[in-house]
C-alpha cells in the first residue's frame, strides 16, 4: 500500500510575476493565504505555474522559496517533468536539494513517447531521488496517454505513490490493476466527486487558487462520508470552474485573482490577455461568489 503525499486540497499555486521576474514577495502572501484557509499541499511549478517559461534557476528558487514559506506546515510538491528525461533527472535532483517534499512528474511533451520510451522516462527521474513522486496525466495538453498497464508497471517502482489522472474514462481500469499501489488525484476540478468515488483521495486543483476553503472542504468532506455535502460543493462550483477554464490555462485564474486585488501579473507569452468581452463574463461569474477583495 502506497501512502499519500496529501489528503485533501493541493492547490496548483500560480507563480506571479512582475517586470523584473518572478514577485516573490505576493508569491509568500499566496502561500500564506493557502496556509490560513486549509490547503493541504502547495504544488508549485506546474501547469498553472507556467514552469513551461521559467528558467532552471527561477523554477529551482520558486521551489526554494517555497519550501522555506511553508517550513514543513504542508507538502511541497515540485513540478519537475521535462519532455527530456536528461532535463528531467537534473530538475528532480535540483527540487530534491531545494527540500521538495514530493515531485509531480508530467509525461513527455510535443516529441511524445512509445509506453516502453515513457517508463524508462519516468523510471529514470524515480532513480535518481528518494522523494515520492506524483505522476500527471494530462493528454490534452501533453498529446501522449499513460495507459493502464503502464501506469500499473510505474506503479512497481517503490517511489512512484501516485497519479493527477485528467484521463477519467481509464481510472476504474487504473484502480482494479493497481489497487492500493496507486494514490489517485483528480485534475479535474469539475469531477472531483467522481474521481473520490473511485478511490483517490484528493484534487490538484485551480479554482482552489481562489476558493482554498471550499476546495479542501469538498474533498474532506467526502472522506469522512458525507457524501451529500461534498456534492453540493461539487455542484455549487461548476459555474466558477467553467468560467476559470474559458481560456487556456491559467490565463483564467491569473485574470480572476488579479480581479481580486492579488496582482499577480500577467502569463508569459504565448500565454496572452483574455479578450474584454471574455474577461467581463469572467467577473460577471466571480461576482456571484462573493469572494473577498485582497486589501493591500
Amino acid at each position: 500500500m502506497k501512502k499519500p503525499v496529501f489528503l485533501g486540497s493541493g492547490v496548483a499555486i500560480v507563480t506571479p510575476f512582475s517586470k523584473e521576474g518572478v514577485d516573490y514577495k505576493k508569491l509568500g502572501e499566496l502561500v500564506d493565504f493557502h496556509l490560513e484557509n486549509n490547503t493541504d499541499a502547495i504544488v508549485v511549478c506546474g501547469s498553472t505555474g507556467e514552469a513551461s517559461t521559467m528558467p532552471d534557476y527561477e523554477h529551482i528558487e520558486v521551489v526554494r522559496f517555497t519550501v522555506e514559506r511553508v517550513a514543513g506546515r504542508v507538502p511541497v510538491v515540485a513540478g519537475t517533468g521535462s519532455n527530456d528525461t536528461a532535463h528531467g533527472v537534473k530538475l528532480c535532483q535540483a527540487a530534491t536539494k531545494a527540500g521538495a517534499d514530493a515531485l509531480l512528474v508530467v509525461t513527455p511533451y510535443y516529441n511524445k513517447a512509445s509506453q516502453e520510451g515513457l517508463y524508462r522516462h519516468i523510471k529514470a527521474m524515480a532513480d535518481t531521488t528518494r522523494l515520492p513522486i506524483i505522476l500527471y496525466n494530462v493528454p490534452s495538453r501533453t498529446n501522449l496517454n499513460i495507459d493502464p498497464d503502464t501506469v500499473k508497471r510505474l506503479s512497481e517502482i517503490q517511489n512512484i505513490v501516485g497519479l493527477k489522472e485528467c484521463n477519467l474514462l481509464q481510472v476504474p481500469e487504473i484502480v482494479r490493476l493497481c489497487g492500493d499501489d496507486m494514490v489517485l488525484y483528480s485534475g479535474e476540478d469539475g469531477l472531483v466527486v467522481p474521481m473520490l468515488s473511485l478511490g483517490a483521495k484528493g484534487v490538484i486543483s485551480v479554482v482552489a487558487n481562489i476558493a482554498p476553503q471550499q476546495t479542501s472542504e469538498l474533498v474532506h468532506s467526502y472522506l469522512r462520508g458525507d457524501t451529500k455535502k461534498s456534492l453540493s460543493i461539487q455542484l455549487e462550483m461548476l459555474p466558477l470552474i467553467k468560467a476559470l477554464f474559458s481560456d487556456v490555462s491559467p490565463i483564467p485564474i491569473k485574470t480572476a485573482l488579479n480581479y481580486l486585488g492579488w496582482n499577480v501579473g500577467s502569463c508569459r507569452l504565448p500565454l496572452c490577455e483574455m479578450s474584454t468581452e471574455s474577461a467581463a463574463k469572467l467577473y460577471a461569474t466571480i461576482d456571484k461568489y462573493k469572494f473577498s477583495q485582497k486589501e493591500e
